[in-house]
């Protein structure tokens, strides 16, 4: 008989750290990682400490090329086209910081667009001639509608005379947690030359990427230490051959940088200069980009390989989020094609009415603007009092709360905070809250 797969309450107590009360249905955010591979990690900080200056000048170099190409066929793509950053912030300004910009170049984004990477994007726009242009886009919605929306804006500001040089957009969402169509958005990408950067930091070890390279975007990052169970912070950073030579500098530079000669052009480097440019770009803590092979590891011989993952995460957020929305009277987030639940998220929305803007309130009624202050009292009343932790955010009107699937939780984990949610909800709903 084939030995069955531990996952749920046993994978939680045997190979992970949490502590025995704390309930973790917040992967998303920071990601968890293995006791085994921390151990590793240890194990490598330890060498380091004994000898540092030939750990990181001769260990050091080959234990990321051995992670680069550890981690290359998950994306379907040569390690050479493979590095490592801290994040995918990281990876996302490093991309942006390094194209140049003319007049009128615009950079299309999502209204769901991760907080961080909008704010690169305005800082950018002080410095250099960069406009944004965002396409609104409200959940539940079907992935044709989204594509169409996203042709519809490239083409009215292509009319208007602006030049799209690049876009901007998600593998799966951070709020709402739902799986984006980044594969038929690079194809409009692609028939109109505009630059694809995706920002798939709810990607690797979570959904299918082995197809990255086929479809071909021109700039991808995924976290590592997230859905993949690498130590934090660990970001796996694509880039084709055919566009490496327009990142030219890290952050913060590297010493390999190589400066334009004066009143001359810059001189394309060599390809291999893009991962030499990556290897070593400032003293830190390296341990996380080493640490890649033994999370792999752990997936294969202790959970039974990548889609074994996918079956069971992706199953239980499904099944967790029918009896959260259940017990709360309300919905999950999804479509009519099931696209958006592709994913270990589920999203669901709470029973919170709120007023918009104007309309009456009074005890136990709120309005929109009431959306934070209602977030961050569900936030630390959920830690405070049934030690957990609940990803809460406003989305077109309404409240949701995002919880992960996660091979260290079962489904009595998702009845448990449907029926804690649904306290905190009645409690909201009969004025005992001081906002």
């Amino acid at each position: 008989m084939a030995r069955k797969t531990p996952f749920g309450q046993q994978m939680r107590e045997k190979h992970f750290g949490f502590a025995p009360s704390y309930t973790p249905l917040n992967h998303g955010s920071f990601g968890a990682s293995p006791l085994i591979v921390q151990q590793k990690q240890r194990e490598l900080q330890k060498l380091e400490t004994e000898r540092p200056d030939s750990f990181i000048v001769y260990d050091l170099p080959d234990l990321i090329e051995e992670s680069r190409r550890a981690v290359a066929p998950f994306l379907g793509v040569p390690a050479e086209e493979v590095v490592f950053v801290p994040n995918a912030t990281t990876g996302i300004n490093t991309v942006l910081r390094n194209l140049e910009y003319k007049e009128k170049d615009v950079i299309v984004h999502f209204s769901t667009i991760y907080d961080s990477c909008e704010m690169t994007i305005a800082s950018i726009a002080e410095m250099a001639p960069l406009t944004a242009s965002s396409v609104l886009v409200e959940y539940p919605i079907e992935d044709d509608m989204i594509v169409k929306r996203f042709r519809y804006r490239v083409l009215e500001l292509i009319d208007e005379g602006f030049n799209v040089k690049i876009a901007l957009f998600d593998t799966t969402l951070t709020f709402p947690g739902v799986r984006v169509p980044w594969e038929d958005l690079v194809k409009v990408c692609k028939e109109f030359g505009v630059l694809s950067l995706i920002d798939g930091a709810h990607g690797i070890g979570d959904i299918d990427l082995t197809h990255v390279g086929a479809v071909g975007p021109d700039f991808f990052v995924s976290n590592c230490h997230k859905w993949l169970y690498n130590p934090r912070g660990c970001a796996v950073f694509h880039v084709p051959l055919r566009n490496q030579p327009l990142i030219r500098t890290t952050i913060p530079t590297s010493y390999r940088f190589q400066p334009k000669k004066e009143n001359e052009a810059a001189e394309q480097p060599p390809k291999s200069h893009f991962i030499e440019l990556f290897d070593f770009v400032a003293t830190m803590d390296h341990s996380p980009y080493c640490c890649v092979p033994a999370a792999i590891d752990f997936r294969k011989s202790i959970c039974g390989g990548e889609e074994a993952i996918r079956r069971y995460t992706w199953g239980l957020a499904r099944l967790g989020g029918k009896s959260v929305s259940q017990i709360l009277g309300t919905e999950v987030m999804a479509n009519s094609t099931g696209s958006l639940t592709k994913c270990s998220f589920t999203t669901v929305g709470l029973p919170i009415a709120l007023k918009a803007e104007g309309e009456a309130v009074g005890k136990g009624c709120y309005s929109v603007k009431d959306a934070l202050k209602i977030k961050a009292w569900l936030n630390k009343t959920a830690l405070k009092e049934f030690d957990t932790y609940l990803q809460v955010g406003l989305h077109a009107g309404t409240l949701w709360v995002r919880l992960s699937g996660q091979i260290y939780l079962e489904s009595k984990d998702f009845d448990w905070v449907g029926y804690k949610l649904k306290e905190l909800c009645l409690r909201l709903e009969g004025g005992k809250v001081e906002l």
